[in-house]
């Protein structure tokens, strides 16, 4: 009979069987909850804890330092919001609770489904691909800035550009960024900065501020007129944590106008500075080969080869006389040498002489033809022969012969 105590689970291990089922549920994956704030609190890590409730019920959330730092908008108690993440559960307490990545005021739930569905749009369309992005130039001698005259956004434009570099000419497109005309007027600008060449590159923009407030820089007018300019574009809306869809059709994106101004305007000082250290550097390698050069012509001044140049010739010459002697001692015992040589040779030779055999009292015997006589059978009775002796011929003819 099977124990009552087989089956007994931890309490651990019920919260994370718990947990995987809850897991499991696509739709808590990606969740979007509507709901009004109570006993919200940040913490000195930057994490964000607070309770999600409505007439009907109450859900506990948490929202880490990481998607925290995205809020454009400070939670407080009694806002409603909506806030989308993912449905799990914290083990050590065992409840269940939403980890939010992001939380927008009640009433922009219907913007951001605009943006997302713009941004698909645009993006199978190819708007936003690298690959059609112009390269910003190296030193515009013209920056056109397209945006609010009276916002901090062209105070912050100019400042910037006037400190980086004091000659740099700035064109002002006065136009509203926000509000219905918004778009249209921004379009109108770039196109007509376009039309006209007015500038190297442009720098489109404005401040922070909600997502109401950006929404002009999100408008489809608006981003297809940044991605048609011919002139390369600076994208400048809100702060560092905003983005718009200009942003991803500009050219480039800064994080604040002001970041713009850097990206855009040469740091004329840098350059100044930069060519001041090239020509000490160089004034101070012309200076060590100068320095170099005038200790090699004085050392070649003072050498003795310069001033008593007679003195190499005498001991050149010298050296001339010493090989001259060498030479001939060397020629004259190869010579002796040679001599001998063909002395020996010349006495062998004379040894071997027909005419020292003569001398010596031999004779050699010939018929009229030259042939040598080397028996009795090479002659006949008549036949006329001539023998040399050591000093001459004598002719005789044959009368007899005999043999042995």
């Amino acid at each position: 009979m099977k124990k009552v105590y087989d089956d007994v689970y931890s309490v651990s291990q019920v919260n994370k069987l718990i947990k995987a089922l809850v897991e499991g549920e696509r739709r808590f994956a990606n969740i979007q909850v509507r709901g009004e704030i109570s006993n919200f609190k940040r913490y000195s890590s930057g994490h964000c804890y607070f309770t999600l409730k409505d007439a009907g019920g109450v859900l506990k959330a948490v929202m880490f330092k990481t998607a925290a730092r995205t809020l454009r908008f400070e939670p407080q108690n009694g806002d409603t919001v909506i806030a989308v993440g993912r449905i799990s559960v914290y083990e050590r307490d065992g409840v269940y609770q939403l980890y939010t990545d992001l939380m927008i005021p009640e009433g922009t739930g219907d913007l951001m489904l605009a943006f997302e569905q713009l941004k698909q749009k645009l993006l199978n369309e190819g708007l936003f691909d690298e690959s059609r992005k112009k390269q910003l130039p190296v030193n515009p001698k013209t920056v056109g800035i397209i945006t609010s005259p009276s916002g901090a956004a062209v105070r912050d434009l100019i400042t910037v550009s006037r400190r980086r570099n004091k000659g740099i000419k700035l064109l002002l497109y006065p136009v509203r960024v926000q509000g219905k005309e918004a778009p249209a007027e921004i379009a109108h600008a770039i196109e007509f900065m376009n039309r006209n060449k007015m500038a190297d590159v442009l720098i489109v923009g404005r401040g922070g501020g909600s997502i109401e407030e950006l929404w002009a820089f999100n408008e489809e007018q608006t981003v297809r007129a940044v991605a048609a300019s011919e002139i390369p574009v600076v994208s400048a809306v809100g702060h560092e944590t905003d983005f718009t869809l200009t942003d991803f059709a500009a050219d480039k994106r800064a994080a604040t106008p002001s970041q713009a101004a850097e990206i855009v305007v040469v740091d004329a000082n840098a350059y100044l500075n930069s060519v001041a250290e090239l020509e000490k550097r160089l004034k101070n390698t012309v200076l060590k080969r100068l320095a170099l050069s005038e200790t090699t012509l004085e050392r070649l001044q003072n050498s003795w080869a310069l001033s008593n140049p007679q003195r190499m010739l005498e001991s050149r010459m010298q050296r001339f006389d010493f090989a001259s002697v060498r030479l001939e001692q060397v020629f004259n015992a190869a010579l002796t040498q040679k001599q001998h040589s063909c002395g020996v040779l010349a006495a062998k030779l004379d040894a071997l002489s027909p005419l020292t055999v003569l001398a010596r009292g031999y004779s050699v015997t010939e018929n009229m033809d030259g042939k040598i006589i080397r028996s009795i059978a090479d002659v006949r009775w008549g036949d006329e022969i001539v023998t040399q002796v050591g000093d001459g011929n004598v002719i005789s003819v044959v009368q007899h012969t005999e043999g042995r």
